[in-house]
């Protein structure tokens, strides 16, 4: 229908990138028979510029017109400007021809032209140096193809269109590709260009990135391998060598040339638009005071980095000494000298709980432009990583609150241009090279001078004397001074004689502020003894969680007060300064606070046992939570039944999605939480937690934190000899061990389990051990073990009403079958655990039905159910932040591809599957997942690759003493003998 009378016309759409299609607005208008589809492609193509009628006979049919072409012509111009409609005066006639234009000053919307503008903006970010916005750019135009361009067009035009525009299209994935490696995305561009390398196999600039993205990725024999495939290859099929610049990438990698490693390197003149240059350093404070020698001594070895050493500077001292402070100013001052950035972290060497050097590392790759993908495992890989990224660079790292040398060895940068600068407590006479700084507190002069400059000169001048009582009395300490003299400051009505008749009366105080660590304690407690009861009680109480920060409503549950009352207690101290703001409804302590704020709550809160409260409430609040999620993702599971119970409401979820997304942001807390409830009151209740929230233990990034917290709680369990807790933390142990490949210990840990459970009555770990043994046990090869102890399980689940976990059973039974050869009862027992997943809602669950039964039809040769099952797994488990899964799922649906004859498909998938089970799942897998790659790239001629996955498939299968290596030595026979 027209627009009627005042509305806007909708513009017109067509895309040519793909299949031909016109749209007006979001209305589809019907573009005809493939050759008047030919027709509107061959005017869109032109830009507006008429096309003659012989042109346009000769774009549809060439050499050999049909006898009333010109007719046929003028009929789908006919039948083009119908579809049209209101827009018909589109279609305009010329000169004996045609042409599409815009109509009433619209332009016609297409695809093409949309695809060449964002192309050419991002070859104008890129020239400025932005080379993230110009990715972003190149994967915008080539979201917009669809497919073949063109698709199911006839003519000679169409063709030769279908083939430009198709060189188009890998010519913009090239130059992406490009810009991805320059990123340090190569590990994720490894599956891509694998595929795109079958695909293309004489295109040597995608096999010269292939070859850098494997080097890059720590894979220099593969890359070494595509080189020598490469060579085979055009010179059997076009007789000729590989390309200059293929052949000097080949010599390069030889001889490991430092330039490659790091993502950005390129030329001089490109160093500057692509190098990753953090500039992490805190904002220095704007009335810092005195402390010249020091900072002349500092910056005189700092700036001694740019000659043929590492400077090292390590400054020690007393809490509340001023180090981070002094640190960060000469820091600033000295940026000149380190134009490649600068890093900074704080290593919390103060608290109960310092930084890891492994994760600090992983932070500093990550500011200085490595993926996440690229990052290793492991501190010494990191380290050597990290070194190699610093490696001609001049980058200071501030190291802050050290604890001591031993944390700070793997962080140094380790190359001449670099330099370090160190604050802790304690002096690093053991660290090798540095120079020893050791900052004493402040001159009286000093001293008064920072005072004055917070507090104002106005109230200091007249108070004098005063305010030399209070800066004595903080004993001359920055941190003391600074809080003091702030509270001052927003206090208009006290004077100064206020504040040092008060300190004054604090004789045992300015005693314990001479006195080492204690003297950040009296600090604080000039601004503890300014807060209001109800302040004061969340002070002392929150300090007692032991997670990285709390929630809001976290918090609440610990004071036990509604959400409302509580961010107003806690915003009252953010501005106090005793309690940070991390991110909107979330709040930390700096460490020092939170060691004071514990010392008030063992001297201030009465009675004691509201500490153990405060912390059971904690306990509950996760506890209650974390089995309204659970029984979101397992719903007919019985732990809930069988479980300790709270009376605290916890939070309630709308969905799925948003209790998944509370359980990944609070797991540092909630597994805090549990590694502390190590009192016998309190066990159970964690143990629990643990087994609620066992997902963490599937989704990487938390594996190691969950299994920390299940070993500090099994030796509290054995100490206060509670058989029912110890038998579900050994549930939760086997769990997570067998996820990780250690199946000898999670063996015993299900023994346990099983043993204890039966001993204590708990239905729980009598039930889920059997089940786990079998499923080691299969795992070992042991069948008939394995299907007695989940014959066993099923009884017990069928007992205990279990539905969930039944369906579980039978899952894992099927494994069973399949593996003894049984695939028809495989098949049935699969569909039967299905079905009770299907029946229960058990979205989660399915997924891993799904997947056994996709694996018992690719033993039946049924490949496109396989197919089917598993990439319905694949979305489910993704959508669950499961990677273990994840990698499994894409390692079975490589298995599928190749034996479905798609190698192309399978090694894309199998790459995947080594990205996702990188650090999780264990050894074993991963070995797995190499020898299915490499029968895939050896299927697509890439047999020099193929041959160094089965390489490091069979080093890793002898390691374990797997059976898997006979089945790749007979894989690498041919090549060997060869």
């Amino acid at each position: 229908m027209d627009d009627g009378p005042g509305q806007v016309r909708e513009r017109l759409r067509f895309t040519v990138l793909g299949p031909v299609r016109a749209w007006r607005g979001e209305t589809p208008l019907a573009a005809g028979s493939p050759q008047q589809r030919a027709l509107l492609a061959a005017l869109l193509l032109r830009g507006g510029r008429t096309a003659t009628a012989p042109e346009l006979v000769d774009a549809l049919w060439g050499d050999e017109p049909p006898h009333a072409a010109l007719a046929a012509l003028r009929t789908y111009a006919s039948r083009l400007r119908k579809a049209l409609g209101a827009d018909a005066e589109a279609l305009v006639s010329e000169s004996g021809g045609y042409a599409l234009r815009p109509v009433d000053g619209r332009p016609l919307d297409l695809d093409h032209d949309s695809a060449e503008q964002f192309a050419a903006e991002a070859e104008k970010a890129k020239a400025a140096g932005d080379r993230g916005r110009a990715r972003e750019l190149l994967d915008a135009a080539l979201d917009l193809w669809d497919g073949e361009p063109l698709a199911g067009l006839p003519g000679p035009y169409a063709e030769n269109q279908r083939t430009r525009l198709q060189e188009r299209r890998l010519s913009l994935t090239e130059t992406r590709l490009e810009l991805d490696l320059e990123a340090g995305c190569h590990a994720e561009a490894v599956s891509e260009l694998t595929a795109l390398t079958a695909a293309h196999p004489l295109r040597e600039r995608l096999r010269e990135l292939l070859m850098l993205a494997l080097y890059r990725s720590g894979r220099q024999a593969e890359a070494l391998a595509v080189y020598a495939d490469t060579r085979r290859l055009l010179a059997d099929e076009l007789g000729v060598d590989p390309c200059a610049s293929l052949s000097e990438l080949h010599q390069r990698i030889l001889r490991a040339d430092t330039e490659l490693d790091a993502p950005a390197a390129g030329d001089p003149g490109s160093t500057e638009s692509t190098v990753v240059r953090p500039r992490q350093l805190p904002a220095t404070v704007a009335d810092f005071t005195g402390r010249t020698a020091f900072v002349t001594e500092l910056s005189d070895q700092l700036a001694t980095a740019e000659g043929s050493v590492m400077a090292v500077s390590a400054v020690a001292g007393i809490g509340g000494v001023g180090k981070t402070t002094l640190a960060v100013h000469v820091a600033h001052t000295a940026r000149e000298h380190f134009p490649d950035g600068q890093l900074y972290v704080d290593l919390q060497g103060a608290g109960h709980n310092p930084a890891e050097p492994e994760a600090v590392l992983g932070a500093f790759l990550r500011a200085l432009g490595t993926a996440d993908s690229a990052i290793p495992d492991g501190l010494e890989e990191r380290a050597a990583l990290y070194r190699s990224a610093l490696a001609g660079r001049r980058v200071l790292a501030l190291l802050d609150n050290a604890r001591d040398a031993a944390q700070v060895r793997p962080l140094l940068p380790g190359t001449a241009g670099c330099a370090a600068l160190i604050t802790s407590r304690s002096r690093m006479i053991d660290l090798a090279s540095a120079h020893l700084v050791d900052l004493d507190v402040m001159s009286p002069e000093e001293a008064l001078t920072l005072f004055t400059r917070i507090v104002g000169e106005e109230r200091v001048t007249s108070e004098r004397k005063a305010a030399m009582a209070v800066v004595g009395a903080c004993g001359f300490l920055p941190l003391a001074i600074r809080i003091a003299a702030s509270r001052l400051a927003a206090r208009r009505t006290w004077t100064v004689s206020t504040l040092a008749s008060k300190l004054a009366d604090e004789r045992r105080r300015l005693d314990e502020l001479r006195a080492g660590d204690l003297a950040v304690k009296a600090t604080f407690e000039l601004g503890y003894k300014q807060l209001e009861p109800a302040q004061a009680r969340a002070f002392r109480l929150l300090g007692l969680a032991d997670g990285p920060d709390i929630s809001l409503t976290a918090a609440a549950a610990l004071l036990d007060l509604d959400t409302e009352e509580t961010e107003e207690l806690l915003e009252s101290l953010v501005d106090t300064s005793l309690l940070e703001s991390a991110a909107p409804g979330r709040y930390r302590y700096h460490d020092l606070v939170r060691l004071y704020a514990r010392a008030c709550a063992e001297r201030d809160e009465h009675p004691p046992s509201e500490r153990d409260a405060a912390l059971s409430r904690l306990l509950d609040f996760y506890l209650v939570t974390a089995s309204r999620m659970y029984a979101l993702e397992r719903p007919g599971d019985r732990l809930i039944a069988h479980m300790e119970h709270s009376e605290h409401p916890g939070l309630k979820f709308q969905d799925r999605a948003s209790a998944l997304e509370w359980l990944f942001s609070e797991a540092g807390c909630l597994l805090a939480c549990a590694r502390q409830s190590t009192t016998p009151a309190m066990l159970r209740r964690a143990a629990d937690l643990l087994l609620l929230t066992k997902d963490l233990a599937e989704s990487g990034a938390d594996a190691l934190q969950y299994e920390q917290a299940n070993t500090t709680l099994l030796a509290a369990a054995r100490d206060a000899g509670d058989a029912h807790a110890e038998a579900r933390i050994h549930t939760a142990l086997a769990y997570v061990r067998t996820l990780s490949g250690r199946l000898e210990d999670a063996d015993e840990n299900a023994k346990s389990a099983m043993l204890l459970g039966l001993a204590s009555g708990d239905p729980f770990s009598s039930s889920y051990a059997p089940n786990d043994r079998g499923i080691i046990a299969n795992a070992q090869r042991r069948h008939e073990d394995a299907e007695a102890y989940l014959l066993q399980a099923l009884a017990a689940f069928r007992d205990d009403g279990n539905r969930q976990s039944e369906a579980s059973a039978l899952c894992n039974l099927s494994r069973v079958h399949l593996d003894t050869g049984r695939v028809k009862s495989a098949i049935s027992l699969a569909e039967d655990g299905i079905a009770i997943y299907r029946e229960l809602g058990a979205k989660r669950r399915l997924a891993n039905g799904m997947y056994a039964l996709a694996l018992a039809y690719t033993q039946a040769g049924r490949l496109a159910e396989a197919t089917e099952r598993l990439a319905a797994a694949l979305g489910i488990f993704q959508d669950s932040r499961q990677r273990f899964w994840e990698g499994m799922t894409n390692f079975r649906l490589a298995e599928v591809d190749l034996a479905a004859g798609r190698p192309t498909a399978a090694a894309n998938r199998a790459e995947q599957a080594l990205t996702a089970l990188r650090g999780i799942g264990g050894e074993s897998w991963r070995a797995c997942a190499l020898t299915t790659l490499g029968r895939a790239l050896n299927e697509i001629g890439h047999s020099g690759r193929a041959r160094v996955c089965w390489q490091e498939a069979l080093a890793i299968f002898e390691r374990l003493g797997s059976a898997e290596s006979t089945a790749v030595r007979r894989l690498l026979a041919p090549a060997t003998v060869g």
